[in-house]
């Protein structure tokens, strides 16, 4: 199985959202299904502050990731976050995950992307052990905070 990217457009919105709303179902995130459209359709429509590729045949895809840009004195310019990454259970365990985390910094740093982040839960090793391997480290003295508005 490949983890072929498609960047995701208008026309995938229905299937995208389907995949989201699975993984937020999965992962214990509420979220309404006008803020996941709102979260989704732009990314679609070209927006600069990020992109999401559905992973796999783009007609039955199997996962996606979402990844925004910002920027980052302390990288040197343009940086990125995979937001969400998601595969589905029944074909997990092939190595999906890992070939899209592979081929993700490859293809972001074409673009002139100089650090890719993520965040995982402290409790998913199994997570942790996929990041590990794909590259990412996780920066002592750092954590990741957020503020909702």
């Amino acid at each position: 199985m490949s983890a072929a990217f498609t960047l995701a457009k208008p026309e995938h919105l229905e299937r995208l959202i389907a995949l989201v709303a699975a993984f937020h179902a999965e992962a214990g995130i509420e979220q309404s299904d006008e803020d996941r459209l709102n979260g989704i359709a732009p990314l679609l429509d070209g927006i600069p502050h990020g992109i999401a590729y559905l992973i796999g045949p783009p007609r039955a895809p199997i996962g996606y990731v979402i990844i925004t840009l910002g920027w980052s004195v302390e990288f040197g310019g343009l940086d990125a976050i995979i937001d969400e990454i998601y595969v589905r259970p029944g074909v997990r365990g092939r190595g999906i995950a890992s070939e899209a985390l592979l081929a993700l910094p490859n293809a972001l740093s074409g673009g002139g992307v100089k650090a890719v982040h993520l965040e995982v839960d402290k409790e998913n090793l199994i997570a942790q052990k996929l990041y590990s391997r794909a590259g990412f480290r996780a920066r002592d003295n750092y954590m990741f905070m957020t503020r909702k508005l």
